[in-house]
């Protein structure tokens, strides 16, 4: 049986064999023309010949080879082979080199507290003799150890002054483990996310709020194209219906503002300001600055926490050890450096504006109002020390500080004459004017600020004197604000206000 088996095997594999080489004779026959064959031909105490052309039978070893070339077309009626097509799937695009670690922190973080706690439970479980020995061969050789702790101190030390690079504005040297170019797809797929994160918030374009947006920063960026980070960017605006006091830049230009802050600005002015302190923090790479020391800082505090697991007797007090250490990282590195950052764009977007013909002294008054505003809101107050941002009155003192300079820039870009009334000390005669109507009402009428329920539309002129480089003063409000801004701009009209109501913003 199993004889019968093998030989229907056989004959199976040639009749397939035979099958395959009948299917392919034409073609084999048809392209014969254009081969040749080279034949290599080995006798014994004979030097070896090589021969081209038919087979030559010489009583020698031969090993003959046929080398053919690829017809252009195949001759009529012969049968074209068939051709496969193999699909591959469509090449994966790796993460963002900065998404990527922020997605391997937490198990960066893990395998340290884990490591830690294994070094700490293989001690304990040794003898006191091992434990003896293990500490006279460390003291032993306490130097080599120092030696090479040192060297690798030396090495990582060797590779950061390999990525510092230098700001772009400001000339100032910094840290970059992760390039611009690493954010850039960081900030398309951040800008993705935020967009079907607002999705249902965001205004038409139609809206003035946005139009006013729109306008000031194409203003900017076409009064900042001489900056190559500027110029090589393209700007969008997208407004968000939020009461949100805040706006963001992303690296890849996407302008995300809330009409919170829109409600906070008295003038076209300060929201240039504002627009070109978010636009700053882009054009220097604040993100990949700031992601790039907390990237080092990470990487040290890992080190540190591996040890506080190791050396803590119970892991109760390892966790009350690293939270210490969370706090201090915070505090002394990861929360100053937001602080320097802040006032580094303060510094920067303040020379946008001034480039941009903006009125820069309007920018003191916006942090003063905003101090107010908190104060008048009952926002809670926090030491500096305790913020990622500089606290309001440090802002203004440094903006006043810095404001003879910007106006020195604002004057050599051939900008109109300022107005002779300075908003600052509008603001200021206006702080006056309340302070005494509110010493008049008594504490009962000032101790909580009514909210107002005012229209959302500024008046669709608000960019116009900005962007055709008037000189009249602005003082078109973006929205209702609170009494601050509207005594501001009755001492600016020569008018008075006998008993104004205290009314905070949305």
């Amino acid at each position: 049986m199993a004889l019968i088996c093998g030989s229907f095997a056989r004959s199976g594999r040639v009749a397939l064999l035979s099958s395959h080489l009948t299917r392919n004779l034409h073609v084999y026959k048809h392209r014969e023309k254009s081969c040749s064959l080279h034949c290599h031909i080995t006798k014994p105490n004979y030097r070896t010949a090589t021969l081209t052309g038919p087979a030559i039978s010489s009583g020698g070893q031969r090993m003959c080879l046929r080398f053919c070339s690829r017809p252009s077309a195949p001759p009529p009626g012969a049968p074209v082979p068939t051709q496969r097509h193999f699909h591959t799937s469509a090449p994966l695009k790796a993460l963002p080199m900065p998404l990527l670690w922020m997605i391997l922190k937490p198990l960066q973080k893990l395998a340290a507290i884990i490591l830690g706690r294994s070094i700490r439970k293989w001690w304990v479980a040794l003898p006191d003799n091992r434990r003896q020995l293990m500490r006279e061969w460390t003291w032993q050789r306490r130097w080599h150890l120092a030696s090479g702790a040192g060297v690798a101190m030396v090495i990582v030390a060797l590779l950061l002054l390999t990525h510092l690079d230098e700001s772009p504005v400001t000339g100032r040297t910094r840290l970059l483990v992760f390039s611009r170019e690493n954010y850039m797809e960081l900030a398309a797929v951040t800008s993705d996310a935020y967009m079907e994160e607002f999705a249902e918030l965001l205004l038409p374009v139609t809206d003035p709020r946005h139009q006013v947006v729109e306008r000031v920063v194409q203003h900017l960026a076409q009064r900042n194209k001489d900056i190559p980070e500027v110029a090589e960017v393209t700007w969008s605006v997208h407004v968000v219906q939020s009461p949100n006091t805040n706006a963001f830049v992303l690296p890849n230009g996407k302008v995300f503002m809330f009409t919170g802050m829109l409600d906070a600005m008295a003038d076209v002015h300060q929201l240039t300001i504002v627009l070109g302190h978010e636009m700053a923090h882009a054009v220097l790479g604040h993100s990949a600055e700031q992601a790039s020391l907390s990237h080092v800082v990470d990487l040290v505090s890992v080190i540190l926490l591996a040890a506080i697991w190791a050396v803590c007797p119970k892991d109760s007090l390892a966790l009350v050890g690293q939270w210490a250490q969370d706090k201090l990282k915070e505090l002394m590195f990861n929360r100053p450096y937001s602080r320097k950052l802040e006032t580094e764009a303060d510094q920067v977007g303040l020379q946008l504006a001034a480039k941009a013909c903006a009125d820069v002294r309007a920018g003191p008054v916006f942090w003063q109002q905003m101090e107010i505003r908190d104060q008048l809101t009952g926002e809670p107050h926090f030491p500096e020390w305790l913020s990622t941002h500089p606290s309001h009155r440090n802002r203004f003192t440094q903006l006043d500080r810095l404001m003879p300079q910007a106006l020195e820039l604002r004057e050599s870009c051939v900008c109109p004459a300022l107005p002779a009334t300075d908003p600052r000390d509008v603001f200021s005669k206006s702080v006056k004017v309340l302070l005494e109507n509110a010493k008049h009402q008594g504490p009962e009428r000032t101790s909580k600020p009514h909210p107002t329920n005012g229209s959302t539309s500024p008046p669709s002129a608000l960019p116009a004197a900005l962007l055709a480089q008037s000189a009249a003063p602005l003082f078109a409000s973006v929205d209702e604000l609170g009494e601050v801004a509207q005594v501001a701009r009755r001492v600016a009209g020569g008018g008075k206000e006998s008993r104004p109501a205290m009314r905070g913003s949305n």
